[in-house]
């Protein structure tokens, strides 16, 4: 349990210096960009990265491994190799400057192309004043979000090629390298090239702003969605709208109204104006290209305009040819196929003039035999998975469906997934379930729930789908009130880390790992809950947890009876008699199957029914020491971990009577 204590302090320690957050990233690999550039100025070397080397392991490890017929012929050249005047970005960065290679990573292309339409968030993730000249010394760094946290990833310029040409991401004059260098920083930040073969599009989305991103299919456009993207923009966050494809053959063809299809497009704004009186939505899109526009209804020069009055068009800033345009809501849902929202955490936004989310984020373990409880169709075990409380107080300001409540996204994230495909791990499938604490309920003061609320009642609400993806994120409208977010696999029995994020639009109160002040019994027989039912699908497959928790005061175990002499007295052994025979009546209770051993998932129960109330990290070191092999705990264990739970708490009551008596002879004396 030290070390456990020791990574505790550390983390809160990051968190209370503000480590991770945008204005305060941290070091990959501890590697810091300022001294290392210098020291090889100083040193007059170019700079070799010991942490991604240029080797078959930072390469791949399957298709690209060191005998693979993919990776015959490649090497590692400086852009100073490659051509005769190397450029990092020329005249900003445009969406020429991305080509794809033989990575299938197009998914992570679409994402930085999405930084071209964005220079703020451009120039957070790349950084400016890096070049091929000025204080050049073969080393660049891009800042990346990660699981929760800013990281600030160092690189050298030695580049996979084959036959002097690079072999993934390049620009379509073969001269800019910044893309080909960001796409280097990402594989390092993943562990190798080949890991970043399939993928979703919104998972580059979120590493380069630090969002969570909203989907949604526009043949089922949900009702108020004109309303959600209004509201998004005044949020600050970033919209994009893309037509799919149904065969390579028609990437970037234009149609007859003058769309691109496969294309990134940005909305920038969405507005209702009054056409001879008549309210009509409007949405405004720009095409990165700086040309080629919608030719349709509303377009910069159609008639519908004439029939606005004069001081409405002005108020819409109509351009000229230059990529921005106006098109109906109803055509934007007919035209274009797909819409991503990336909603902005409150320290990426830089104007005053924009709203902001409300934002909490948790980290958490599925640790198997304490906290990977999996679904609720595992009855015996759902109730283990670990739980954060939120409190939603005040209803939402001009709410996009009319109705009053509470706007609440929720995005479950899965840890690693790419580092660990090396290893043959393939992603958990992930969801959660929301649950209400009712006022009326016994549970309301005891909020960390058991079965009597997991097991016996509906959730509020739930994710769509449990899925192999990185992330699940669903929105949801709920009314004012407690509520307790379960996140957890399909199956149980399933390792992984995960982040848990909440967005609100008001300010919400958040407590990772609340614990109850009683526990419920699992003694009576538990009804049988409604299936959930998981689906999978392959990252290739087309698109289709840091908070600051509070303390919990700890529950005091039954007062100890000391005797001066090492013998035990008459009154030390009827007490300890008495406590034995009480610890066996709460074993007995756990152990449903009379095996003489209890699941080690009952085993929080237990501790709660003896007196103990203790978080997920607790328990999982309590498992990791007193469960066998099968994660089940016999009697002698069991006993032998309420008495060693006894004396910490009692060496923790002493330490802290001693400080309050310290600060009380302190004051005294002065």
């Amino acid at each position: 349990m030290a070390c456990m204590a020791v990574e505790l302090a550390r983390k809160k320690a990051r968190l209370e210096d503000g480590a991770g957050s945008s204005s305060n990233v941290v070091s990959f690999n501890q590697q810091n960009f300022e001294q290392l550039q210098q020291d090889c100025l100083q040193n007059g070397s170019l700079f070799c990265d010991p942490t991604f080397p240029a080797s078959w392991d930072s390469l791949g490890y399957n298709e690209l491994g060191r005998n693979s017929s993919k990776a015959i012929g490649v090497e590692w050249k400086r852009p100073t190799e490659l051509c005769s005047d190397p450029q990092f970005i020329v005249d900003g960065a445009k969406r020429t400057d991305i080509c794809q290679g033989e990575l299938g990573d197009c998914w992570l292309l679409a994402a930085i192309a999405s930084l071209t339409l964005d220079h703020q968030i451009l120039n957070r993730v790349v950084p400016p004043g890096q070049s091929f000249t000025s204080q050049y010394a073969g080393i660049f760094h891009f800042q990346l979000w990660q699981f929760g946290e800013w990281v600030d990833v160092v690189v050298d310029d030695r580049l996979p090629s084959r036959d002097g040409r690079l072999m993934f991401v390049h620009s379509e004059e073969g001269a800019e390298f910044w893309s080909a260098l960001l796409e280097k920083a990402y594989a390092k930040l993943n562990g190798s090239y080949e890991s970043l073969n399939g993928g979703s599009s919104i998972e580059g989305f979120e590493d380069f702003t630090g969002g969570i991103a909203e989907s949604y299919d526009l043949q089922e456009a949900p009702p108020f969605l004109f309303n959600i993207m209004r509201k998004a923009l005044r949020l600050g966050s970033l919209l994009g709208c893309s037509i799919n494809i149904s065969n390579s053959r028609e990437t970037e063809a234009i149609t007859p109204q003058k769309l691109v299809k496969g294309h990134a497009y940005s909305i920038t704004a969405v507005e209702q104006v009054h056409h001879l009186g008549s309210p009509v939505e409007l949405v405004r899109i720009r095409n990165p290209w700086g040309q080629v526009e919608w030719s349709g209804a509303w377009s910069d020069n159609s008639p519908e305009w004439t029939g606005v009055q004069p001081e409405e068009r002005s108020r819409l800033d109509r351009p000229a040819d230059d990529g921005e345009f106006w098109m109906s809501y109803r055509d934007f849902l007919q035209q274009f196929s797909h819409l991503d929202i990336c909603n902005l955490t409150p320290d990426t936004l830089s104007s005053d003039h924009l709203h902001r989310w409300s934002y909490s984020e948790f980290e958490g373990v599925w640790r198997v035999g304490s906290t990977a409880g999996g679904c609720r169709n595992y009855s015996a075990t759902f109730c283990s998975n670990p739980q954060f409380l939120i409190r939603l107080q005040n209803v939402d300001d001009d709410p996009h469906d009319g109705e009053d409540g509470c706007t609440v996204l929720i995005g479950l994230i899965q840890k690693d997934g790419r580092r660990e495909r090396r290893f043959g791990r393939e992603l958990n499938t992930i969801g959660f379930s929301v649950y209400q604490v009712l006022k009326n309920s016994s549970s309301r003061s005891n909020v960390r729930l058991g079965p009597d609320v997991l097991l016996r009642s509906a959730p509020a609400v739930r994710s769509r789908t449990f899925i192999n993806l990185r992330e699940v994120c669903d929105r949801f409208k709920l009314p004012p009130g407690d509520f307790v977010i379960v996140p957890s696999t399909f199956e149980p029995h399933r390792r992984g880390s995960f982040i848990l994020r909440v967005f609100t639009e008001k300010h919400a109160h958040s407590r990772s790992e609340p614990e109850p002040e009683h526990a419920h019994s699992r003694s009576e027989p538990e009804p049988q809950p409604e299936p959930e039912y998981a689906h999978s699908r392959s990252e290739s497959d087309p698109e289709p947890e840091h908070a600051h928790s509070r303390s919990e005061p700890e529950p005091q175990p039954e007062p100890e009876h000391t005797h001066s002499s090492s013998t035990v007295g008459l009154l030390e052994f009827h007490t300890l008699w008495n406590k034995i025979q009480r610890y066996l009546g709460i074993f007995k209770n756990h152990d449903s199957d009379d095996s003489g051993s209890m699941s080690s998932h009952e085993m929080r129960a237990a501790l709660a029914e003896a007196g103990f109330q203790v978080n997920s990290a607790v328990i999982q070191e309590i498992v990791g020491r007193y469960a066998d092999s099968s994660f089940s705990i016999d009697f002698d264990c069991f006993i032998g971990c309420l008495i060693r739970l006894e004396m910490l708490f009692s060496e923790s009551k002493l330490q802290k009577n001693n400080s309050n008596s310290e600060k009380k002879n302190t004051l005294i004396t002065r």
